[in-house]
């Protein structure tokens, strides 16, 4: 098998691809043959040594894989040599073989190829849990996306449109846009022209939005925080933009605002079986028509330097598979 390794902490450049003896599924395991594996920007903090997770190198990254079954070890009754499966694995998915516990490998709607599915555990459980088990989204709210034009920001736009809201995208591309538009937000805010909270707030039809997701920080946080209406929530999802936002707090209390952090990830560790489940309602989203994934930037598995840098310098617009 080959994989892609991490020796020593620093850039993405630093990693190298190595050739390892094929892994064997133990008992309760699944061996997958990997067609696609998600790069997300979590992996390159890993890298750098800069997660809250330090694994001791040498260490395999990536967490999201998708393929195809190829041997199951003892006691295994699903799924079965030959399903195609994807599955979040914590690390070691950089690879062209990866070995994990049967119930972490779940079946793939037919409506779903590799590349997409690679892609879709990261952002949309993270939208799912954001706008479903936090927010509490309902029908006919209106929810503003800061980062759009990204894995999580389309993510939410698609989960939001599906929970029965309205959808508005803030991006600061042309292409990230468009995207946003094409996965079903209704408009598109561009913060470079235009005011953000005055223009969300207009585009709302009412006195603000009903929720915030915010996956990108920075300089954005603070007008969108004064874009919510009454009882308006804010979801706090992470720092694209390399600075962590200083919110006031008068803000807050002002039309009874709430701040909700989303951690789906230490939440999904917390609760593995909710995490399934959740996982498996986004699945049968897809499967019923739902749920749209957009096909994701691929690069060959010799190429991970590069796409962990064209994610990290916000090049990319939605999600980035590696095909081995």
């Amino acid at each position: 098998m080959r994989a892609v390794v991490c020796n020593e902490l620093g850039p993405p450049s630093v990693l190298t691809i190595e050739e390892r003896p094929d892994p064997t599924p133990g008992p309760g395991q699944v061996l997958i043959e990997v067609e696609a594996c998600g790069v997300n920007f979590v992996d390159a903090l890993f890298v750098a040594g800069e997660y809250q997770i330090k694994p001791p190198v040498p260490f395999v990254p990536g967490g999201e894989v998708a393929g195809t079954v190829t041997a199951v070890g003892e006691g295994v009754t699903g799924p079965r040599v030959g399903e195609r499966v994807l599955a979040s694995i914590g690390l070691g998915g950089y690879a062209s073989h990866v070995v994990c516990g049967a119930a972490q490998a779940s079946r793939l709607p037919d409506e779903l190829d590799a590349a997409r599915a690679a892609a879709f555990t990261q952002s949309y459980c993270t939208a799912l849990f954001a706008l479903g088990r936090r927010a509490g989204v309902s029908d006919g709210e209106v929810v503003l996306v800061l980062g759009a034009g990204g894995g999580v920001g389309l993510a939410a736009i698609d989960v939001a449109v599906s929970f029965g809201a309205r959808a508005i995208a803030v991006a600061s591309s042309d292409d990230k846009r468009a995207a946003a538009l094409a996965q079903g937000a209704e408009a598109a805010i561009d913060p470079t022209t235009e005011d953000l909270k005055a223009r969300a707030r207009e585009l709302s039809g009412k006195e603000g939005v009903d929720v915030v997701i915010d996956p990108v920080g920075g300089d954005l946080a603070e007008p969108a925080l004064r874009a919510l209406g009454n009882f308006g929530r804010y979801c706090v999802i992470g720092f694209a933009a390399g600075s962590i936002p200083r919110l006031p707090a008068n803000q807050v209390l002002l039309r009874n605002r709430t701040v909700l952090g989303i951690d789906w990830g230490a939440w999904g560790m917390a609760d593995p079986a909710g995490n399934q489940a959740l996982l498996g309602e986004g699945l049968s989203l897809v499967g019923a028509g739902r749920l749209h994934p957009v096909a994701p930037t691929t690069y060959p598995l010799e190429d991970v330097s590069r796409a962990l840098e064209d994610l990290q310098g916000r090049r990319i617009t939605g999600k980035v598979v590696l095909v081995p």
